[in-house]
């Protein structure tokens, strides 16, 4: 089962400021939710907290320290391992072939040593942030895919489609 990251992050290494995206990309988002859907995505109680809710047409796992979290029509686990274990578990529900784990920057760090698979948005801008994504070294991965995605009316920046696998 690949474990696969789905993460936006822009030139200088940034992926949120104050537990939001610090640009607006319609555009990314479509392209997220069509990577996503029907996949089990595991995320971190802050980035689901960001979020607002649950996304739909995918088993949400949430990865939290805090014993008493709980989110209606949501799993609270409390360690990488519980969460794999779950991913797998929705996702041979589901028939997908993949856990896709959408951030924030601690859980990216805390499945780096379990990721295959790299959808990344490269986004052509340098904002301010407080989260940078962990990885900033590419020398273990090959690139698949890329593609420049020239921002819509709504986007507020150009991007980068990218698409990793590791080496083994």
């Amino acid at each position: 089962m690949d474990v696969s990251f789905v993460v936006a992050v822009a030139e200088n290494g940034i992926i949120g400021n104050n537990n939001e995206l610090p640009w607006r990309l319609p555009s990314d988002l479509k392209r997220f939710r069509k990577l996503t859907m029907g996949k089990p995505i595991v995320m971190g109680r802050k980035t689901f907290l960001s979020i607002g809710k649950p996304l739909d047409g995918r088993a949400n796992i949430i990865l939290s320290r805090d014993k008493s979290f709980s989110a209606e029509g949501a799993f609270v686990v409390d360690s990488v391992e519980a969460a794999l274990e779950l991913g797998q578990e929705k996702a041979e529900l589901s028939g997908a072939d993949e856990i896709m784990i959408i951030g924030g920057a601690e859980i990216y760090a805390a499945f780096m040593p379990h990721v295959t698979r790299l959808y990344y948005t490269l986004v052509h801008a340098e904002p301010l942030g407080d989260a940078s994504f962990p990885l900033n070294d590419f020398s273990n991965w090959k690139e698949i895919s890329r593609e420049l995605v020239k921002a819509g009316p709504k986007d507020s920046a150009d991007f980068s489609n990218i698409l990793y696998e590791k080496l083994s």
